[in-house]
């Protein structure tokens, strides 16, 4: 199926590995022109490199720390400099600590608030001159099932992820006149990097091997296993294109129906 990508400016950040460089790869993969940000320079240009390859489609790279919003309004710049515009913006960013109430002073708490959602919001504000000016915008949130349901040893998770959704929610009323479509998508245990991280977390806590906390992440999911990076990615483009034009203002898990809630 053809989703109508091809030629659309698309900026995804937090995009060197993970969920962040699965999504970028799809959109190449579906012929869009993709900028992908990270913290890390040299591991973007290998991640570009490797989608190059498969796809044959240019990948622009700029290193970016969300957390420094003038930082943020320069990635939005010079993307849409280097590609012309911007028709799509993915908003990523790696996840806050694990750990319970108890674990984090306030330094934490607005260091965390910073990454997990005031990066998106700089992001969107920068972004929208452009995206105003397209035919086809869309503006996509990744979250966490965390924003529905919360995770156990998750706590600033829990808190922020949920403004997040309060957020895409809201600009999906708001800029619905502009004919930009914001929508949240929100991965569940998917084969990543942080959820090993977060899978060692655990172990040390529940004082287990690491293995075994691994094994059992896939308990609560009725598919019986985790999810992979490309699943993710496939259900995060679609939202983004032409052909889910009539998706607004949705908060969609992507978790192998973890989340128990009936709405």
């Amino acid at each position: 199926m053809d989703l109508g990508l091809r030629g659309a400016r698309v900026l995804v950040t937090a995009a060197s590995r993970g969920l962040g460089a699965a999504t970028a790869r799809q959109f190449s993969r579906e012929g869009a022109i993709v900028v992908i940000s990270s913290r890390n320079l040299e591991s973007l240009q290998d991640t570009a490199s490797s989608i190059v390859e498969e796809t044959g489609n240019a990948v622009f790279t700029q290193a970016c720390d969300v957390t420094d919003f003038t930082q943020v309004e320069r990635l939005v710049k010079n993307s849409a400099d280097m590609v012309g515009g911007l028709d799509i913006i993915v908003t990523n960013a790696g996840g806050p600590p694990a750990g319970n109430f108890d674990a984090f002073d306030m330094d934490v708490w607005q260091s965390s608030t910073q990454l997990t959602l005031l990066s998106a919001v700089a992001l969107i504000k920068h972004s929208l001159p452009y995206l105003k000016k397209s035919t086809r915008a869309a503006i996509l949130t990744i979250t966490s099932i965390s924003a529905k349901q919360p995770v156990d040893n998750l706590i600033l998770s829990n808190t922020l992820r949920p403004a997040v959704i309060g957020l895409t929610k809201s600009l999906s009323l708001e800029l619905g006149q502009d004919n930009i479509r914001v929508n949240s998508i929100l991965p569940g245990i998917t084969d990543t990097e942080r959820i090993q991280d977060l899978a060692k977390a655990r172990a040390e806590i529940n004082n287990l091997p690491v293995e075994d906390v691994q094994a059992s992440m896939s308990d609560g999911i009725p598919l019986g296993r985790i999810g992979s990076p490309e699943e993710f990615a496939n259900v995060a483009v679609m939202m983004c294109s032409p052909a889910g034009g009539f998706i607004n203002g949705v908060a969609l898990p992507v978790d192998g129906g973890w989340i128990r809630a009936t709405l």
